[in-house]
């Protein structure tokens, strides 16, 4: 058996365990026989439509009931089987960008029977993952990686003297407009490795009145006579041309020519250096598999272009709104109804949908107030002003730190951008963070949406390290709000003039106010709030995470420990007035954020402690240092020690230390 399945005993100790093992499903006739890639290969090459349509069928039974990414998985499945069926993985290296396409692939490669646990707490993890399994080559979850990823293991095959193994880099229409996808064209353009990208498209349709030609047409270019008949006449041109005029270059152009005019295709690729082969239909599965049998004979860098449509095979998928069907939850498979629990009172809004009409409201009071985000206009809810504003608010596609820049040049000319991007992907445009917005100390205003553990998205989706990375660079100010008011407040107050470099950030999912449309009031910067007064211990809170400090101090009330909560609103400037006051009356002290303690808002706390000549014992509640994988928020939460219990259980020993020292 291949497949390292990493630490799958985790299921049997686990505590949903049982309900992980409950679970089945109905397996095709193929799909039942085939574990692994090599199973697979045992097919006949007529047998791959029906393998395809039990393996969507076995994605939108686990899926409609567990939840999951679904639409991506389902237009790739066809492409997935050719891979796994014409390539030799996990010996050829297969890497997916981003991966939310990658759950044929998991089912295929050994996970079938424990796929259900996909993105639940310690089950599979929704993106392919090196840990998980060695036909996951390199771990994904950010857009553009793969291509690459996949040159530096083709070059690092090359270097080990292995030229018979195979590369490949699937990457979406979506993620090829990333500019790190360029340059790793650019580079992979002068090595001559086996590298091939398969280009996902799943934004065009094939044309019924060319589409025959097309495919015609890359059938012969990959044919093995076509192309071993081409090098001989280009060797013999190159030969020639030692003679008289650069007969290659005459051939070139005239062979370009031509296809670009059947074809109707941009040299863009071949500009590169690459070979492009397509558009080919990525839903016929054994063209598909001759394509790539005939590829593997060419050598050099290229480019297969396949067509595909999102959701395909699941009607109400393929017709409905791709965005609703990108991950929609739990829903009835058979009407493909999505299950939405209607609560019986009014709920909190999500924060993202308070930033979202606060950017309306604002920019309706001030005509400098634009929006910006990186091709998340419908997670970040900056779609709400799109539709109100289209000429005010811009998606500028996977592509953060053009996104930065793009605000720090509207700032100079007076506007103020609200630049929203996920806290995750905001690691990707650090350096126009600081060289193009803080150093200019422009009136940018930066959205950290996703702060902190987002869930079941995982590791490479947490937004654990912003308070750490932002709070090093000069002239900015990082505030994490409590609840609504408070985000819309910050909001506010940054948007007036003269108001300089903000992050503000705060977490995926609801807040807890239901009445939030409260009146906009001005925030003095690095101040924060005192909740509650106590005695015994002071919590400082930065951001929602403070709600749970509310109850807890609660609790420990009731338990005769008398608690002061302060929420402070601001890792930077910090409320120095504030500090001063809890340091000179409490000795203990505890802190707690929805971050990365290393470097973080308690360490910020410390520092100042130390700075300032007070002795105290600070316990600081926060994201440990190590990776955390995917669950619940709660479940992260209580895992990470910075949930309600946890804040208790902290105060709890920090009182019970200091009368035992006393004691004695």
């Amino acid at each position: 058996m291949h497949t390292k399945l990493y630490d799958l005993v985790i299921f049997a100790a686990h505590p949903f365990a049982s309900y992980m093992q409950e679970q089945s499903y109905i397996l095709g006739e193929l799909l039942s026989k085939v574990n692994l890639p090599a199973d697979l290969r045992e097919l006949k090459e007529e047998q791959l439509e029906q393998f395809c349509d039990e393996l969507r069928q076995y994605i939108i039974d686990v899926v409609s009931v567990n939840g999951g990414h679904f639409g991506a998985s389902l237009g790739v499945v066809e492409m997935t089987a050719a891979i796994h069926y014409v390539f030799n993985t996990p010996k050829d290296q297969l890497v997916w960008d981003v991966g939310h396409q990658a759950y044929g692939h998991k089912i295929i490669t050994g996970r079938r029977e424990i796929f259900h646990t996909n993105r639940k707490y310690r089950g599979l993890s929704g993106f392919p993952k090196r840990k998980e399994s060695e036909f996951d080559t390199f771990g994904v979850g950010h857009s553009s990686t793969s291509i690459s990823a996949a040159l530096g293991m083709a070059v690092g095959s090359r270097h080990k003297g292995d030229l018979q193994k195979q590369h490949i880099a699937v990457i979406g229409d979506g993620a090829m407009t990333g500019g790190m996808a360029f340059e790793g064209l650019n580079h992979a353009g002068v090595e001559n490795t086996n590298l091939l990208v398969i280009l996902n498209d799943n934004c065009m349709s094939i044309d019924p009145n060319v589409g025959a030609l097309k495919e015609y047409l890359t059938d012969i270019t990959t044919s093995p006579t076509y192309n071993k008949v081409r090098d001989e006449v280009w060797n013999l041109l190159g030969m020639v041309s030692k003679f008289g005029p650069n007969a290659q270059e005459i051939a070139s152009k005239i062979e370009n020519g031509i296809k670009s005019t059947l074809l109707k295709q941009s040299n863009l690729f071949e500009s590169l250096n690459f070979r492009y082969f397509g558009p080919i239909d990525g839903h016929d599965v054994n063209h598909m598999v001759r394509v790539m049998q005939d590829l593997k004979d060419i050598p050099g860098p290229k480019i297969l272009h396949c067509l595909t449509t999102k959701g395909k095979g699941y009607q109400p998928a393929e017709d409905g709104d791709t965005t609703k069907w990108h991950a929609p939850g739990l829903f009835n498979k058979d009407t493909g109804e999505i299950k939405v629990v209607k609560p019986e009172e009014p709920q909190p809004p999500k924060y993202q949908d308070v930033f979202g009409h606060t950017m309306v409201e604002l920019a309706k009071k001030n005509d400098n107030v634009v929006g910006v985000t990186p091709a998340m206009p419908s997670g970040c809810s900056l779609n709400i002003m799109m539709k109100a504003m289209p000429d005010r608010a811009f998606d500028v596609g996977i592509a953060e730190q053009h996104a930065v820049t793009f605000s720090a040049g509207m700032a100079t000319q007076g506007l103020v951008p609200f630049c929203n991007i996920y806290s995750s992907f905001m690691q990707r445009a650090y350096d126009q963070v600081i060289h193009d917005v803080a150093l200019q100390n422009l009136n940018v205003v930066f959205c950290l949406d996703r702060g902190g553990l987002v869930g079941a998205d995982g590791a490479t989706h947490h937004g654990a390290y912003d308070i750490a990375f932002m709070r090093c660079i000069p002239n900015i100010k990082i505030a994490s709000p409590m609840n609504e008011e408070e985000l819309r407040n910050l909001m506010y107050t940054a948007q007036l003039k003269d108001k300089g470099v903000w992050s503000i950030r705060y977490p995926r999912g609801t807040g807890v106010m239901p009445n939030w449309e409260t009146k906009f009031k001005e925030i003095e910067i690095g101040t924060g709030r005192n909740i509650s007064n106590g005695s015994d211990v002071a919590i400082l809170s930065l951001g929602h995470v403070g709600n749970y400090a509310v109850e807890a101090s609660s609790e420990l009330n009731s338990r005769g420990i008398s608690v002061g909560h302060y929420d402070m609103r601001f890792a930077k400037p910090l409320d120095e007035k504030m500090l001063h006051q809890v340091f000179k009356k409490f000795d203990k002290v505890i802190t707690i954020e929805d971050g990365c303690l290393t470097g973080g808002f308690g360490s910020a706390i410390i520092e100042f402690m130390s700075d300032n000549g007070y002795f105290a014992q600070v316990q600081r509640l926060g994201i440990p240092d190590r990776f955390v994988d995917h669950g619940s928020q709660k479940e992260l939460h209580l895992e990470c020690g910075y949930y309600k219990d946890d804040i208790v259980e902290a105060a709890t020993k920090l009182v019970g230390i200091s009368e035992k020292a006393a004691a004695s």
